[in-house]
């Protein structure tokens, strides 16, 4: 965030977008550019997946960004590891620690949303179905100005029993993307270095952690992300 010498009191912003569909960015650039006019000048970069985002980020011709949206749920970039926006948001916290970080996601599990606060601890943390116009403008008037912003259905369902969390690690992580995929177990070795064996082994202790048991290996997908293991 840099203040114009010349205009003395217009602020430049510079925001990163990261969503898969294009009408979305579109909406939170309009809402945007229409804040505090007079006050505050944005420059916005957007990208539409892990890995455009990943190669925006990274890139060190990029100037460090002052706010980031990014969806939690698009199109991975395998590769690099990064299967989600939170991923990118980790990334973000690596290359640019004093950017503001905001996180949209359709998934309204109470554990989904710890996980996500406790691995990335965002300023901003919204459901889409909550987010309207105005309701777009007020978050990021409080990101902006270095509040935390959590959307209703978040703030509600922070008030209820907290959960237990389950952390789970890089190649479990990557074990349930592909098993996602359809891959079949034996193949996932082609994807990932580790043996047979040991993916085997780490699929009997997610079930375990799950308590799934001996289910299938749909059930373990599903309860993973109904438990925001996988997005």
């Amino acid at each position: 965030m840099t203040t114009d010498s010349t205009a003395g009191t217009t602020v430049k912003n510079h925001i990163l977008i990261v969503d898969d569909h294009p009408f979305i960015i579109q909406g939170y650039k309009n809402a945007i550019t229409r804040y505090k006019p007079d006050e505050f000048e944005f420059f916005i970069e957007q990208a539409n997946d892990c890995k455009s985002g990943y190669d925006i980020i990274t890139n060190p011709d990029t100037k460090a960004f002052d706010i980031a949206f990014l969806d939690i749920s698009m199109p991975a970039y395998e590769e690099k590891g990064m299967f989600s926006g939170e991923d990118l948001a980790k990334l973000l916290n690596k290359y640019m620690p004093n950017c503001k970080i905001i996180l949209l996601t359709m998934y309204t599990e109470l554990l989904k949303i710890k996980n996500i606060i406790d691995a990335i601890n965002p300023h901003g943390l919204v459901i889409k179905n909550d987010l309207t116009f105005d309701e777009l403008l007020f978050g990021f008037d409080k990101v902006i100005n270095n509040e935390i912003y959590y959307s209703q259905s978040i703030q509600k369902m922070m008030d209820l029993d907290q959960s237990e969390t389950i952390e789970i690690d890089l190649f479990d992580k990557q074990i349930l993307f592909h098993l996602s995929k359809g891959t079949k177990t034996k193949e996932i070795t082609q994807y990932i270095p580790i043996s047979l064996e040991a993916i085997e082994k780490r699929k009997l202790s997610l079930k375990k952690r799950l308590d799934l048991k001996e289910e299938s290996d749909i059930e373990l997908v599903r309860e993973a992300k109904k438990r925001g293991l996988l997005f």
